[in-house]
């Protein structure tokens, strides 16, 4: 299933190499997967702060790969894309995430961000 996702993030400072190599490691791969930094930065309280990027592909490329590039490069990394269950009409679009730490899950954040346009936000963050 082809998805894409701009929850997705790294550890400031770290982002332009980070892409390039999860793009080098996809197309090694052949893997049905591309990021690129949009220019967004997200500010935490817990965690730092995070380049945003967007990728296209599969979900689950995307979550290995973002594990794999925290690893390589010693990094966190925020994986969103999670959704919650309910279909309720609302006036901002939401989206959950999990800061990582290679293998290891270290938070949670929600997301936030006008259905027209605008940039996400962090509305709401835990410590694990």
């Amino acid at each position: 299933m082809k998805m894409d996702s701009e929850t997705f993030g790294i550890e400031k400072g770290h982002g332009q190499e980070a892409i390039e190599w999860l793009n080098e490691e996809a197309k090694k791969d052949n893997l049905k997967f591309e990021a690129r930094l949009y220019g967004q930065e997200i500010e935490t309280q817990n965690f730092g702060a995070f380049e945003m990027f967007s990728w296209i592909g599969d979900v689950q490329t995307a979550r290995k790969m973002t594990i794999k590039v925290s690893k390589r490069f010693k990094i966190k990394v925020i994986e969103g894309g999670y959704k919650t269950k309910e279909k309720i009409f609302k006036l901002a679009k939401q989206d959950y995430g999990v800061v990582r730490k290679g293998d290891k899950v270290i938070g949670h954040l929600a997301f936030s961000a006008p259905v027209l346009g605008g940039k996400w936000k962090v509305s709401e963050e835990e410590l694990r």
